[in-house]
């Protein structure tokens, strides 16, 4: 259990400005930081922050993946791609505006997958919106060309049942090195839409020939709970209908789902196949949104979106186990519960704060990983005792200065620094120097789509 420890703020703070306010405030009104105003703790550093492609500023920035030197972050209208060969002067190259949340981001070589979750008149970038219960509306995978970096190319579109909130890219076994897969995660059927029909127990696996990657196809729309998820239990935001997202972890052959009312294990020894291992629910959890292995794929984190998002749930009214991380250690092919995290850093009740998107930094023999959480900003956080997680850094901003919602989506670490979607302002660069994730300096990366783990060894290198 993680003790809320309210004062870690007040270190960034002169120490006679935080006594002056100590002494006229509530400690926790003094700890919220002036709207829009940049807070961390020492070890962590902003470095800057990237805007997004013109165009996109009035859109929602989402995931990030990376390859090489580059940096892509998807949006709601779009995506951009940035250099970050140098991280300190990262730069914009270029981009691509094409509507359709979320726009979650996954790469493999010269190809880009983005997923879409909104409902649209036809499958090109000049769609508008369009309700789904007009069977010709478009909604599934969008597949890009990258080898340009300054000119994306849109090469193909996949059509899934219920569209695409996530996509999970999940390499080719040995023998089939010539394909990789995409594990769609959809949810929320409706009997008024022809193409998302209850009940939607499933996913749809999408067989993608990297020779010819225009044919790319659904192959598979395996059942996955062939009984039905939960769908009864008080509080939950939705019932189990599918999944909100999937991690792989390929070399493993296992994958973590979270799927709304249900965390699960499953056995992916048959790509196209996908099985269910093992399923675990939690009163305290209102939506099972991400999970992450530890490197050893010995402990999975899960989080719950509390509020979908959009609430405040980083107060003391909610308390420390709800919108929050949950740890589970894997015993005999089990899920057992070891504790919860959430950040002690109480937020404003106008900042939409819950457990969002992270990845671990790659430390041999710890398991610590960064994490972002909307409004409550980016948190450092080692759960090599997966039953006393507790937080070692952070990064935050005050409120939003127009009260209205933002914040990180996600934050990662490749090759030395960490990346974090801003909603609204962009890509913020950050770095962290601790001795406990020192050791991370060394491992180099050439590819990183989180959802898609591979282990880091001795050295690191793919």
């Amino acid at each position: 259990m993680f003790a809320p420890q309210r004062t870690v703020r007040a270190l960034v703070v002169a120490a006679t400005a935080a006594a002056m306010l100590m002494s006229t405030v509530s400690a926790q009104a003094a700890d919220i930081p002036p709207p829009g105003e940049v807070v961390t703790s020492p070890n962590v550093t902003h470095v800057g922050t990237l805007p997004k492609l013109p165009g996109l500023e009035a859109t929602t920035n989402s995931d990030i993946a990376f390859q090489g030197d580059y940096a892509y972050v998807g949006n709601y209208g779009g995506f951009s791609i940035y250099d970050i060969r140098n991280p300190r002067r990262a730069k914009l190259v270029s981009g691509v505006l094409c509507p359709g949340s979320q726009m979650d981001v996954s790469v493999y070589g010269d190809l880009l997958f983005a997923a879409v979750d909104n409902s649209r008149s036809d499958d090109s970038c000049n769609s508008v919106g369009q309700v789904a219960s007009i069977k010709e509306s478009w909604e599934g995978v969008r597949i890009f060309d990258i080898s340009d970096k300054k000119n994306p190319k849109y090469i193909k579109s996949v059509e899934t049942n219920c569209g695409s909130h996530t996509l999970t890219l999940v390499p080719g076994k040995s023998r089939d090195r010539r394909n990789v897969y995409l594990y769609v995660s959809s949810y929320n059927p409706n009997t008024t839409f022809p193409d998302c029909q209850p009940p939607h127990d499933k996913i749809s696996v999408i067989k993608v020939p990297l020779r010819t990657p225009t044919a790319a196809a659904v192959v598979k729309t395996p059942v996955i709970f062939p009984d039905g998820g939960n769908e009864t239990q008080p509080g939950l935001l939705l019932p189990t209908s599918g999944c909100h997202d999937i991690t792989v972890y390929a070399e493993k052959d296992i994958a973590a789902g979270a799927c709304m009312g249900d965390g699960v294990l499953f056995d992916i020894s048959d790509r196209e196949n996908p099985v269910i291992t093992a399923r675990v629910t939690d009163p305290n959890f209102a939506f099972w949104h991400s999970a992450t292995f530890s490197n050893k794929g010995n402990k999975v984190v899960f989080t719950d979106e509390l509020g979908g998002g959009g609430a405040a749930t980083c107060n003391e009214a909610t308390g420390p186990n709800r919108g929050a991380n949950a740890y589970y250690d894997i015993v005999r092919g089990k899920l057992v519960f070891k504790g919860y995290f959430k950040i002690g850093r109480y937020q404003a009740d106008t900042e939409n704060c819950v457990a969002h998107n992270g990845s671990l930094i790659p430390v041999k023999g710890k398991d610590i990983m960064v994490q972002a959480w909307y409004q409550g900003g980016v948190s450092f956080v080692d759960f090599t005792d997966s039953s006393r997680p507790k937080e070692i850094g952070f990064f935050e901003r005050g409120p939003e200065p127009d009260g209205g919602g933002g914040g990180i989506w996600s934050a990662y670490y490749y090759n030395g620094y960490v990346y974090a979607s801003d909603f609204r302002r962009g890509l913020d660069v950050l770095k962290i120097d601790d001795r406990r994730t020192d050791p991370a300096k060394g491992v180099r990366l050439d590819r990183l789509n989180v959802q898609t783990q591979d282990s880091y060894g001795e050295h690191g290198h793919h």
